[in-house]
């Protein structure tokens, strides 16, 4: 056991970012999370039902290096990933809005899905699943 749990609902995800004013406005006006902390430059938390989401820029504790010298940057595959409705239709929105996309849209036998980047280069899955 690693510890007493805390009683939260809440899922924590923390994010890298290179600028968290601009990630915060970012998950602010793109996805509707709420703003819950603002210490910028160095940390930000936004929400969304269950998910709190940590915005950790270069000067804040998480983005300090690591013993062998590696220091937290963003990017990478792991990623949040968005159930939509209306994938042809977000993906039109966020173009629109000068999003940034990895690739186009993927099919497969379970729906079809896109990735797209926040400003810092993290990534982030829109998934709309098959008919049933």
């Amino acid at each position: 056991m690693v510890g007493t749990p805390v009683p939260d609902e809440r899922v924590n995800v923390r994010y890298m970012v290179d600028d968290v004013e601009t990630a915060l406005a970012f998950y602010v006006q793109h996805f509707g999370f709420t703003e819950s902390l603002n210490a910028a430059p160095a940390f930000a938390d936004v929400v969304r039902g269950h998910l709190r989401l940590l915005l950790s820029g270069p000067t804040s504790s998480a983005g300090r290096p690591m013993p062998d010298g590696r220091t937290p940057a963003p990017g990478g595959w792991n990623r949040l990933h968005f159930i939509v409705e209306d994938l042809a239709a977000e993906v039109d929105r966020l173009r629109a809005a000068g999003v940034h996309f990895r690739n186009d849209i993927v099919r497969g036998p379970g729906g079809q899905q896109i990735l797209l980047e926040d400003p810092s280069g993290n990534p982030i899955e829109l998934f709309q699943p098959a008919a049933r």
